[in-house]
């Protein structure tokens, strides 16, 4: 198996050999590591499948300063690839599913979810300390309103400041002491090396993930049964039982970027039972509703509507409306 990144135009899909694939991503160093995983376990479950790289820049890629919000939400992340994944200039793409909203493109489907990573968040921090042991004042970046929520129930004396940018942009500003702290996703500092950068790994209680953290997803073509088909062995079943879940709270709850949610679903016991917990709030913590409940596996994404029903009836449609998602 060839895995070799490449920048030109790839030949349609209707072209293109059954033994090779072409593999759409982002250009970040994050990005591109999951690309060459997903490439490197397609060849491993498929002897003789080529694959190639085709970089595609996002508008979350091409503008790095304000609120993702400001670009138009998740979708800036995904969009551009999911119409050349349409246009059939690639066959799949490889995205960290937290960033991909809740209805795909249509004519699109996630073909499979890869067993997850550890979906924690965590803190890096100039001094090494923990977030207990931050003193009072201390800026802490952060590009989610998810974390600045959990970070002001947490510890409402910390400045909580945006900061965008890759993963090495962001452990950068750290060290050069643009902010004190950062929180971050687990999985990505552990994929890119950077485990030893890490001060905290703050616990799911302390800090409930995004949805779908941690976790990968490989979006094709509906109608593309051969690429679909190759797909298939890098199922994990509990992983995409658990995301299911997480995903349905999403989609049953209507949000975008503008309002701070979260949602973390695990297999109990023998692993037919899911537990999922969720969480809306405010950005600035005056009100968060959180809600759990457990189901069978084989309800995860009842389990995951039924909840969000729940949270909007118990004040999470006031946060909504007055955050312009309703």
């Amino acid at each position: 198996m060839t895995t070799t990144p490449i920048v030109k135009p790839q030949p349609s899909a209707g072209q293109r050999g059954a033994n090779r694939i072409v593999i759409g991503t982002r250009g970040s160093a994050l990005a591109l590591w999951q690309a060459r995983h997903i490439a490197a376990e397609l060849g491993r479950t498929t002897p003789g499948l080529e694959t190639a790289l085709e970089i595609i820049v996002t508008e979350g890629d091409r503008f790095q300063s304000g609120p993702v919000i400001e670009r138009g939400g998740k979708g800036v992340w995904v969009k551009e690839i999911e119409e050349a994944l349409l246009r059939g200039a690639i066959d799949l793409a490889v995205h960290s599913l937290k960033d991909v909203p809740a209805a795909l493109a249509p004519g699109l489907v996630l073909a499979a979810i890869p067993e997850r990573a550890d979906a924690r968040d965590v803190l890096i921090s100039r001094s090494n300390q923990s977030l207990a042991a931050l003193p009072g004042g201390s800026r802490v970046g952060t590009s989610s309103l998810r974390r600045v929520c959990l970070l002001r129930t947490m510890r409402p004396d910390l400045e909580v400041e945006l900061l965008r940018g890759n993963v090495d942009t962001r452990l950068r500003k750290v060290a050069e002491g643009v902010v004190d702290a950062a929180v971050l996703a687990a999985a990505g500092l552990d994929r890119l090396g950077f485990s030893d950068r890490i001060a905290q790994r703050l616990s799911v209680d302390e800090m409930l993930p995004a949805i779908g953290q941690g976790a990968l997803a490989i979006e094709t073509r509906a109608n593309d049964a051969r690429v679909r088909e190759a797909c298939l062995p890098l199922v994990h079943p509990d992983t995409e039982i658990a995301v299911t879940a997480e995903r349905a709270l999403l989609f049953g709850l209507g949000v975008g970027c503008r309002t701070p949610v979260a949602g973390h679903a695990v297999l109990d016991g023998d692993g037919d039972e899911i537990w999922l917990r969720g969480l809306v709030g405010r950005p600035d913590a005056s009100l968060v509703v959180r809600d759990e409940g457990r189901g069978r596996r084989s309800e995860a994404a009842r389990l995951g509507r039924e909840m969000a029903e729940r949270m909007l009836r118990n004040g999470a449609d006031r946060i909504l409306a007055e955050l312009g998602e309703l």
